[in-house]
């Protein structure tokens, strides 16, 4: 039976070594409650580590955590205190973190960092890989495993693998300063499906893909040899009832049964007689949280609002976080500094402006503060996209209370109702928060009752199977491609039929079939190996060999000019049998050059990297070397530009692989070939191609052909290969 591995950094799962013991208590954190039901079937297991390193225990310890982890349906990766200090600490969170959010400013990238990061994704592999199965389902989580989805995909090809960024991506003029960003794009392309919290981390990454590693892209898909990768949002949500159910418990409680947080509270609220007014701001120590800015801009605020002064107290909860890190110890005691001076700048004798707590709280308390507060103010300069945001509203049984979010979060994107600010703009959060404190009940509830539907309805057990429904949906697509995939049993059964054929034509294109494409056309010259091929297949008795391509015909000629074989060139405009001369298979001309050439000329001015071709009778504009969004569109506009040209001198526009060629309309690779059946009665005829250029040539070619496209695209085609090689070695079964 197939089963699903979810693999994270850390297991859902807290260990403790006490009195030569393990002791075990489950994670409360959001991905741990995400995958809850995906984790809770019987054929799921997790995969991650443990949080004890190799040195804290002996054989005896091992084997108790082995022995604890697999009573959770864990698997523990055993990782070093230098795998930890490398990996975690210096590669993911020196190197990653800050980049994914824009702090160029602290990434730093040390080769030695790098080097752990690819051996402990390696661990993981290995791990993963001892538990994996065919027809098994993965699901990787997060920056920390970036490698990790090509690792298991070079060894397992036929799994189907999720991959989930739980961060922001950055932008590609951001991600293109790392040194290893074609690693990363790869390692997560391993992948079937890629999950960003919001759309505009999808569009980052794919952009990303396109500059850096020039793969087509079309939607939301991205286009490999041999695979179809698709890349979607899934905004990530909270276990909606656990917090709305905690607050109305809470609120429902006995005097007797509150927190000691609660208490003092209440006893605040009650000396001010219902003037007083709580601003909330729960975050983790981090520099992307923004919280020093949060503090100056509620500084700004007493001082451009002063009516507020003795009424309005920020609570601010700061999780410790990395507190041996040099830059979040200066970030602890800048804000240290700042919240001591606010205080004594504003304080009064039964009013302070901030009650600041440095500590992680117990749920209960958090209930606490979300349901006394009347304001949360999350202001993060960057962030994938915060929970705390929903988990206040989720709090608010009354529909009370207002949020205030800074748009750098994934949350705002769903939270329209929200307050949402620029979380630099201090003019714009003190107006905010004035307007905040002051809404009237019913705007309040109108707000908060729309924002509750939302997150009850998409919570994170649906994020979760909106993901798993998704990765299923590919694997179907998979099956379908996977029915046109030239299968040893169908490759058997082509060279049978061309053995047995009294005469046989194979129609072979040039560019991206037998050679790889190259940054310059004239680059892509044919190899020993491309010749001694074709010379084979040649001398196969009874055999026509036709090289049939859009290439001009003075190149073909200057390559393939001393062979026998029969050429087709610009897309059937030239033809040359053997020995014979060339001549031309159409009625074409080209005094059309001189209305068509100025306007191409004029775009490749001011298109970096593009070209123009001139063949004998068609003209080429080629913008494989562009900024892919660029290419695409000044490709549009030319279109667009030279419509009516096209039509006046009775010519068509051919799109091929990063080329516009514009030539007589009517000419095309089907047509020729088709001309090149009659006379000869062929029992085997064979057709393979890349470009879309060749959907012509399977379509003319009659129905008993065997056409073959190179490369998962969508075709007419009856059959694909993965790539060139492949190409070589189906062709090499006829020899």
């Amino acid at each position: 039976m197939s089963k699903t591995i979810i693999i994270s950094n850390r297991l859902p799962l807290q260990l403790k070594i006490r009195d030569n013991t393990i002791e075990t208590t489950p994670s409360v954190g959001g991905l741990a409650t995400g995958m809850k039901s995906v984790h809770s079937q019987n054929n799921s297991i997790w995969i991650g580590w443990s949080g004890l390193t190799e040195e804290e225990f002996n054989l005896d310890l091992k084997n108790q955590v082995n022995t604890a982890l697999a009573k959770h349906q864990c698997v523990g990766v055993p990782l070093t205190q230098d795998d930890i200090e490398g990996f975690y600490y210096g590669f993911s969170n020196n190197t990653l973190w800050p980049l994914f959010h824009y702090f160029m400013e602290y990434t730093e990238f040390e080769k030695s960092t790098w080097n752990t990061y690819q051996q402990v994704n390696q661990k993981f592999a290995d791990i993963v890989l001892e538990n994996l199965d065919d027809g098994d389902t993965v699901w990787v989580h997060d920056y920390q495993l970036l490698l990790l989805p090509e690792m298991i995909r070079k060894k397992k090809p036929n799994v189907s693998i999720g991959f989930f960024l739980h961060i922001p991506f950055p932008s590609y003029e951001v991600f293109r300063t790392i040194p290893c960003r074609e690693e990363l794009l790869k390692g997560m392309l391993g992948a079937d499906l890629l999950g960003f919290h919001t759309y505009d981390y999808e569009r980052h990454f794919l952009s990303s893909v396109q500059r850096i590693l020039g793969y087509e892209i079309s939607f939301n898909n991205i286009h490999l040899d041999n695979r179809i990768i698709k890349v979607d949002s899934f905004p990530m949500g909270i276990d909606y009832n656990k917090f709305h159910d905690a607050a109305e418990a809470h609120n429902n409680q006995e005097k007797k049964d509150q927190t000691e947080i609660q208490r003092e509270i209440d006893k605040h609220l009650n000396k001010s007689k219902n003037q007083a007014k709580l601003i909330l701001s729960i975050d983790r120590l981090d520099y992307t949280k923004g919280i020093a800015n949060r503090l100056r801009a509620f500084e700004y605020f007493l001082d451009k609002y002063p009516q507020f002064k003795g009424k309005a107290r920020l609570v601010m909860l700061a999780v410790p976080s990395r507190s041996d890190v040099p830059q979040y110890q200066r970030l602890k005691n800048e804000i240290d500094q700042l919240v001591g001076r606010i205080n004594g700048k504003f304080a009064e004798v039964s009013w302070t402006p901030i009650w600041y707590f440095y500590r992680s709280m117990p749920f209960e308390n958090l209930i606490d503060l979300y349901t006394s507060s009347e304001v949360a103010l999350l202001t993060p300069i960057r962030d994938g996209m915060n929970l705390v945001a929903k988990e206040y509203i989720a709090s608010k049984v009354d529909k009370k209370g207002v949020l205030i979010l800074s748009e750098m979060t994934g949350a705002s994107n769903e939270m329209s109702e929200a307050l949402i600010i620029n979380p630099n703009n201090f003019e714009e959060i003190a107006d905010t928060l004035k307007f905040a404190l002051e809404m009237p009940e019913e705007e309040q509830i109108k707000r908060n009752n729309a924002l509750q539907k939302r997150l009850q309805r998409y919570n994170v057990e649906k994020w979760a199977n909106d993901f798993m429904e998704a990765l299923e949906g590919i694997k179907n697509d998979t099956k379908e491609y996977s029915l046109k995939k030239v299968s040893d049993s169908i490759q058997s059964a082509m060279t049978s039929d061309f053995n047995k054929a009294k005469n046989k034509v194979l129609f072979i294109d040039y560019d991206g079939t037998l050679v790889q494409f190259e940054k310059l056309p004239e680059n892509a010259k044919p190899t020993q190996r491309v010749f001694d091929l074709l010379d084979a297949l040649h001398e196969q008795p009874n055999t026509k060999v036709i090289i049939i391509t859009g290439r001009d015909r003075d190149t073909i000629q200057k390559w393939f000019g001393h062979k026998e074989y029969t050429l087709i060139t610009e897309h059937g405009a030239w033809l040359k049998e053997g020995k014979k001369d060339w001549e031309l298979m159409e009625r074409v001309d080209n005094k059309w050059f001189g209305s068509i050439l100025p306007i191409l000329e004029s775009f490749t001015d001011r298109t970096p990297g593009s070209l123009v071709e001139e063949k004998r009778y068609s003209l080429a504009w080629h913008f494989r070397n562009v900024d892919p969004d660029l290419g695409k569109r000044r490709a549009n506009s030319l279109k667009t530009t030279i419509q009516q040209l096209i039509a006046n001198h009775n010519l068509e526009i051919l799109e091929g692989d990063k080329v516009l060629e514009i030539k007589v309309s009517g000419v095309s690779k089907g047509k020729s070939a088709s001309k090149m059946l009659l006379g000869t009665s062929y029992d085997f005829i064979f057709a393979i191609g890349d470009d879309w250029t060749d959907e012509h040539l399977f379509r003319e070619l009659p129905e008993s052909t065997y056409t073959i496209k190179v490369g998962l695209k969508k075709t007419v085609a009856k059959y694909y290969v993965q790539d060139i090689d492949q190409v070589h070695e189906l062709l090499n079964t006829f020899v």
